[in-house]
């Protein structure tokens, strides 16, 4: 044998060893993981739900290990404002509990009163001092005591003196935080009963033979009925 043939290459090697042995190609590679940690970031912040790993990964490129992903997103946001907590078997960014007290509102609730609170609250307005029997005489029903209830509860009303009849049943008359909320400097300022009707707040006449409300008498004078306080005690 020769020092040519000696040195001769070798025949490349075929077969399914040598194939095994290339490199294997995929068609989609996975993004750098810094880029899968903003994906993951992203996909949390926009999140109102905490998001587990596996919806993590259906939302992501092929080939993304989002578990990995949230171990450097997690210490990145490490100390700060906000932080990638664990819920449960999903994950969620959350503010640090140490801040949660700026989270804090304070809202004044708005509570509608009903048409049976409004009415009694607009006969008192216009017949103080009154007691619960006329406040029913005039509205033509029973007045309950969870509506008057409401209106003391809410300060609008108050009670005032006692009427100097038998059982010397108790009167209420409005507050000074109803005026306030109004803004009217005292109970002569209240709108007529035309005006009342025409919001929609009085919808019924008082019964034949009740009084009628302070300003709207038939000869128009608002100045309260001669003897009225005679008829009160302190």
């Amino acid at each position: 044998m020769t020092d040519a043939e000696d040195t001769a290459p070798e025949a490349p090697e075929t077969g399914t060893v040598a194939e095994a042995e290339a490199p294997r190609e995929t068609l989609f590679e996975a993004p750098p993981i810094a880029e899968q940690e903003r994906m993951v970031e992203a996909i949390l912040f926009a999140s109102a739900e905490p998001v587990s790993v596996r919806e993590l990964e259906a939302r992501m490129p092929h080939g993304c290990d989002p578990a990995e992903a949230l171990v450097y997103l997690r210490k990145r946001y490490d100390g700060r404002g906000v932080r990638v907590v664990r819920v449960g078997d999903a994950w969620a960014i959350r503010t640090a509990p140490d801040l949660g007290f700026l989270m804090q509102k304070e809202t004044v609730e708005t509570r509608k009163l009903s048409r049976a609170a409004i009415e009694t609250l607009a006969i008192i307005a216009y017949h103080q001092p009154v007691t619960r029997a006329e406040i029913e005489e005039v509205r033509g029903v029973s007045v309950s005591r969870g509506t008057v209830d409401q209106l003391l509860e809410m300060e609008w009303i108050r009670f005032g003196r006692r009427k100097m009849t038998p059982g010397r049943p108790v009167t209420f008359v409005v507050t000074q935080d109803f005026l306030d909320h109004f803004g009217l400097e005292n109970a002569r300022d209240l709108p007529g009963l035309k005006e009342l009707r025409a919001a929609g707040l009085l919808d019924n006449r008082p019964p034949p033979g009740a009084v009628p409300l302070a300003g709207e008498s038939e000869a128009g004078d608002e100045d309260e009925a001669p003897g009225q306080s005679e008829l009160f005690e302190d």
